[in-house]
């Protein structure tokens, strides 16, 4: 398993890589330098015996050796190619029939073949069998102002001595690419783990991470491992941020959970402690423990209907919706609490407006705004809710003349048990949660909610939900 795992890792596909590049050049110039000296050899053999057997040829046609094959000079001359060039001569005359052959074994034969014809019909006639290694020339024996061929001289030279100079350079030119595919070999070990040395120190950098005081990662030897380092430590800077929002979070769960049960407790342990408890002053404990009984039933919906809205993001139950009415009813909702703050509360629609929604989610969104913007209000203040649309979306405006939001705290607002005014939040029964669950809901049906304000003059927040509901 630890063998497989190793021909997986990018040092052996770095070291299988510059292994593949070094010895694939070699073999590819070895291969080259040996054909070509091949083919080469074998031309210049070519061109060297054709040009001695031209003069020799001319010299047979001078002294008409083909009618008598006893003259010395000639012989001496043949015998002499022969030697040189490891090879065999032959005269042919115009029957066909052998009349020298440097070798004693065919004189007096016929030979009839597609070279001697060719030969006799006026061409020069050069080949090489690489299978036998020879090569074979057939020159036509005229004079020079003659259009008669008197035979044809056939050479067959071998080719042995090149192909012994051919099996050197090619034992030598295999032993130095043995050397140097050692050589290769070691480079490309020493430089694949080297060049792979920065992800060893980054493993071993993420291995080691155990505490949030540990030094920022920066491996800048490469401009991908600086990419790494930067992307992680963005990642551990978030991931920070999460570990401190979610530890927020728990802690702001407790406190909140734990803060009306504090107060029905010392409520309960007041009405045991006395004796004969005045009816009046019972109810009184008893009303004050049913409210704060309220508030933690209504932090416990908050907070489910938060985890329904992360764990099932894409559960909605669309259907289409009139959000006129919706609205509408809405405000005849809250009515009752406006006018108890004497708030006034103004509903603005420009036209119908029918859209695919979760009505359930988005009534809890919006409820959420308008109801904020009641209890974070003045006194003798307003709320205004308007309601519009074009073709894609529609938009539902909630602006009051309130306590307003400092700038500075804008960017919070929807984390989940964020206040502006703590103070002010508990009296009116907040739990913090409000905004957070309109945020996720908007969000569920792929729309956008924004808010702006000024501290003292009020707040708008504008929620822009497409008219179809986007799968």
């Amino acid at each position: 398993m630890k063998k497989l795992k190793f021909l997986h890792s990018l040092k052996f596909r770095l070291f299988l890589l510059m292994v593949l590049f070094g010895v694939l050049p070699n073999i590819a110039l070895r291969t080259g330098i040996l054909a070509s000296y091949g083919n080469k050899a074998v031309s210049n053999q070519s061109i060297d015996i054709s040009g001695q057997a031209k003069m020799l040829g001319n010299q047979v046609v001078t002294y008409d050796y083909i009618k008598d094959t006893s003259i010395e000079v000639i012989n001496a001359q043949m015998e002499m190619l022969s030697n040189i060039y490891d090879g065999r001569i032959m005269i042919i005359n115009s029957s066909f029939q052998i009349v020298k052959d440097t070798y004693g074994l065919d004189t007096g034969k016929t030979i009839i073949s597609e070279e001697v014809v060719k030969c006799f019909q006026g061409e020069e006639i050069t080949k090489y069998d690489s299978s036998n290694r020879y090569i074979e020339l057939a020159l036509p024996l005229k004079k020079a102002d003659s259009d008669n061929n008197q035979g044809v001289m056939l050479i067959s030279v071998s080719t042995d001595s090149i192909m012994l100079n051919y099996d050197y350079l090619k034992d030598n030119a295999m032993i130095i690419e043995l050397a140097c595919l050692a050589v290769i070999v070691g480079v490309a070990l020493f430089w694949s783990g080297r060049l792979v040395r920065p992800f060893g120190k980054l493993t071993k950098y993420l291995e080691e991470v155990q505490t949030e005081d540990e030094e920022q990662l920066m491996i800048s030897d490469y401009t991908e491992t600086e990419a790494i380092s930067n992307a992680f430590n963005e990642m551990r800077g978030r991931m920070r941020v999460i570990d401190d929002s979610r530890q927020e979070f728990v802690s702001n769960v407790s406190h909140e959970l734990k803060t009306p049960l504090t107060s029905m407790k010392v409520l309960a342990d007041s009405l045991l402690s006395q004796g004969d408890v005045p009816v009046e002053l019972y109810k009184e404990f008893m009303g004050d423990i049913a409210e704060e009984i309220e508030r933690e039933n209504k932090i416990i919906n908050d907070l489910l209907s938060l985890v329904k809205m992360d764990k099932a993001a894409g559960d909605l139950n669309v259907s289409i919706v009139n959000i006129n009415e919706l609205l509408e009813m809405l405000m005849k909702r809250l009515r009752p609490i406006a006018e108890k703050q004497n708030i006034e509360l103004v509903l603005e629609s420009f036209r119908p407006v029918s859209a695919e929604v979760d009505e359930v989610k988005l009534s809890l969104a919006l409820n959420n705004l308008v109801e904020n913007a009641i209890k974070y209000n003045k006194p003798e203040g307003w709320v205004h809710v308007s309601l519009n649309a074009d073709h894609k979306y529609f938009f539902v405006r909630v602006e009051d003349s309130g306590v307003g939001i400092p700038e500075e705290s804008l960017e919070h607002i929807y984390e989940r048990f964020y206040r502006v005014d703590k103070s002010h939040s508990k009296d009116i029964g907040g739990t913090g949660l409000g905004l957070a669950i309109t945020r996720n809901a908007v969000l569920m049906h792929r729309g956008a909610i924004k808010a702006h304000s000024k501290e003292g003059e009020g707040t708008i927040f504008t929620v822009r939900i497409p008219l179809m509901y986007i799968v």
